[in-house]
């Protein structure tokens, strides 16, 4: 089928846009060095931050948490906190010299055609696109891919600042409608509207409250499946979100009139979506439990006339994904049985375990994705944290590889089984993202959409190296820089992590991971556990009660880059957004000699109190719950806002979160950096930067984007001691003349 889910699942709801916008040992000469330069900071006044007598017992254990006066957002208190915070951290970053120059660059790199891949229904092809600095990437459809392209959406027209954006699209079978969703300021709150892709006027259709949710069509274009919740009592951005229920929406009727297709009362963790099979014959429906990547796969048989829900795989004890179906077989992705992925086959006029067939054997690369094509299974593989592609017959036989240009990310091969065409798009650290056009037939890619960017891939260098955790695990991790680099240990370099949730961090283009290196800096990646790099026993080792080798892991790659004199505890910036914000707060606490500065972006900080903001109950199945006392001992040990010390020198620290992010509640980053400057030893800066009208990070205005970065390369600028005048240099020199 397309294999283009429409609803967003629960696990994917804690990531962002990963590649951005993406122990005992330690170097003998760093804690020295880290003293020298940290000295040389001058002190903040930080605004007054009274604290609370407020404990909590867990388990007999009485734990303080003297800011939580800070989780009322919409408190005079709390609005005034960061006003004084905003107004001691812009003019910080407005008073180094190298801000402007970077954000010169920033903007000028960025200024290039952005294509996103195409995708065909009902006759007609859709694809997004970007001169370059628009803040929103419009919705453009062609009859055919040699027509003349005509505009049907553009976001940009919804808000005057470009804070409103489209969260997803979902074409009518007829190829007569568009379902597409809005976003406002960031929320993962979405509403759903309707365009006759004819007139390209809205139809009256209009839907409230969905969240973590696509549209998927029936077969003959009368109306959607989409999932919703209640609308809040409460704070919408902050209150706790259960009880999700799956709903069909009739063309030109209200909200009020739409049918509940399915929920479950009794289990307010269950969460739903709908997904219409290409053939049209069945309704699938899948449930998850918060970010587990163990689900149940229902289905009503939508041509039977009966609206019975069959409950195919109820037992909830593997990752289930459906690919396509051939009659009453249905083609499945999943790890049962196999960590690293394999695909079965069930007929579900036989759905007994003992009559389910193997067609792809797993393998000792990590299967991510699968799609039916053309009468061919498109495999795509992660092998060491890069991308491979294999197609397979309906029967299992190999039929080979897809060539890729190189060491990097694939993705797409979408469409409907009887096409012979797909479109899949490639990038890596150095190759901005290229649409290609596979031909099933002749296995033949030609280049669809190509951008044209300023600079010279051909200057830099893009290594994999593998290290050794503190348990003796080995843990690849990539290394991109400009040719030429002296291994003198004076490097700037930004070490980014993620690992959670069993989401692999590889190889994408960033355009600001190109001014970084223009700048000297060196990029580093490290794919630690806990993410799905390799498979769910990958996954696996690094949460709950092993969450602790996450963090490791990512301390054991600090250590190998300065034994490895690519840099030193002074010149070393560590970098994380959301769960790798949770990651960068977990270390910098735990080894604050380590680093010489620390961005930890919207992260996960208050491990005790996750679970009572938005969708954060649903992470558990990762980190753990309070409820339990082993894991409750866990989280109190590595939860970063619980660690921190007064009296101890931290690194300089650039906290970013944003006023409107309903996934991880901003009062995590508020908290923490609060309590990290009343303990803060020594005149590290330690700033916070508050975004206003925006959230997470999912459809940030490109106007936005550009400023966040800049601001945080600034700061790093400065406390990592890079030379203003030779950074101005180094970036003038590798622009293409």
């Amino acid at each position: 089928m397309k294999h283009r889910l429409f609803f967003l699942t629960l696990a994917s709801a804690l990531a962002l846009t990963l590649a951005s916008c993406e122990t005992s040992h330690q170097s003998a000469s760093a804690p020295g060095a880290s003293r020298d330069h940290r000295a040389a900071a001058v002190a903040i006044a930080y605004p007054s931050a009274p604290t609370v007598d407020h404990t909590d017992v867990y388990h007999g254990v009485t734990v303080a948490d003297p800011y939580r006066w800070l989780e009322d957002g919409d408190s005079a208190q709390t609005k005034l906190w960061i006003d004084e915070e905003n107004k001691i951290t812009f003019p910080y970053l407005e008073g180094i010299p190298a801000r402007d120059t970077i954000k010169k660059r920033m903007t000028s790199l960025w200024d290039y055609e952005k294509f996103g891949m195409p995708w065909k229904e009902g006759g007609r092809y859709f694809y997004t696109y970007n001169d370059g600095l628009m803040n929103q990437s419009q919705l453009f459809v062609m009859a055919s891919l040699n027509a003349k392209p005509r505009l049907l959406l553009d976001p940009n027209t919804l808000s005057a600042d470009g804070t409103v954006s489209t969260g997803g699209y979902s074409v009518s079978p007829n190829g007569a409608y568009l379902a597409y969703s809005i976003s406002d300021g960031g929320s993962d709150w979405r509403q759903w509207k309707v365009r006759d892709i004819n007139t390209g006027k809205d139809t009256d259709d209009f839907i409230q409250w969905s969240k973590f949710s696509g549209a998927s069509w029936n077969h003959d274009s009368t109306g959607f499946y989409y999932s919703r919740y209640n609308e809040p009592t409460g704070e919408e951005l902050k209150s706790t979100n259960y009880f999700q229920k799956l709903y069909f929406h009739s063309l030109g009727t209200p909200q009020s009139e739409d049918e509940l297709v399915y929920d479950n009362p009794d289990n307010k963790n269950w969460g739903f979506g709908g997904d219409v099979t290409d053939d049209g014959h069945y309704l699938l429906i899948y449930v998850t439990l918060g970010t587990d990547r163990r689900n149940g796969l229902f289905y009503i048989d939508l041509e039977s006339g009966s609206a019975q829900v069959v409950e195919l795989l109820n037992d909830f004890d593997a990752a289930y994904r459906f690919i396509d179906n051939d009659g009453s077989t249905f083609w499945i992705e999943t790890d049962l049985d196999a960590p690293k992925g394999r695909v079965i086959a069930i007929d579900i006029d036989q759905p007994g375990r003992s009559n389910w067939r193997e067609i792809i054997s797993e393998r000792d690369e990590t299967l991510r994705t699968v799609s039916a094509v053309g009468d061919r299974f498109f495999a795509g593989y992660l092998k060491d944290a890069h991308t491979q592609i294999r197609v397979y017959g309906l029967t299992g036989a190999d039929l080979g590889e897809v060539k890729l240009p190189g060491i990097g990310s694939a993705g797409g091969f979408g469409g409907k089984r009887h096409e012979t065409e797909t479109f899949y798009a490639y990038s890596s650290y150095t190759t901005p993202s290229t649409v290609y056009r596979y031909d099933v037939t002749t296995g033949a890619s030609e280049v669809f959409k190509k951008p044209t960017i300023d600079f010279n891939p051909g200057n830099y260098v893009t290594r994999q190296i593998f290290y050794t955790s503190k348990d003796g695990t080995r843990v690849p991790m990539y290394l991109v820089y400009k040719k030429g680099l002296k291994r003198d240990g004076a490097n700037p370099t930004i070490l980014y992590g993620y690992g959670g949730f069993n989401i692999p961090i590889t190889p994408r283009f960033s355009v600001s991971n190109i001014v970084w290196m223009e700048m000297g800096g060196v990029y580093a990646v490290a794919n630690i556990r806990g993410g799905g790099e390799y498979g769910e026993t990958w996954h696996k080792a690094g949460t709950k009660l092993q969450k602790q080798n996450v963090f490791d892991d990512f301390i054991a790659a600090a250590e190998w880059l300065i034994d490895s004199r690519y840099t030193s505890t002074p010149k070393l910036a560590i970098q994380g957004r959301s769960n790798g914000g949770l990651l960068v707060g977990a270390v910098m606490t735990q080894r604050p000699d380590l680093f010489g500065a620390c961005l930890p972006g919207v992260g996960v900080m208050d491990m005790l109190r996750f679970e009572k903001f938005t969708i954060g109950w649903a992470w558990a199945s990762d980190y753990g719950s309070v409820a339990n006392e082993d894991e409750f001992k866990a989280l109190h040990a590595y939860s970063p806002y619980h660690n921190i010390k007064p009296g101890t020198c931290y690194p300089p620290t650039f906290i970013v979160t944003a006023d409107r992010d309903d996934r991880v509640f901003p009062a995590h980053s508020l908290k923490f950096a609060a309590r990290l400057q009343a303990a803060q030893a020594c005149d590290n800066p330690i700033l916070i930067r508050i975004e206003t009208r925006a959230g997470h990070g999912g459809g940030k205005p490109t106007s936005k984007q550009i400023a966040e970065r800049t601001d945080e390369f600034a700061f790093l600028t400065k406390a990592l001691g890079m030379d203003g005048a030779a950074l101005a240099s180094s970036v003038a020199a590798t622009k293409i003349e």
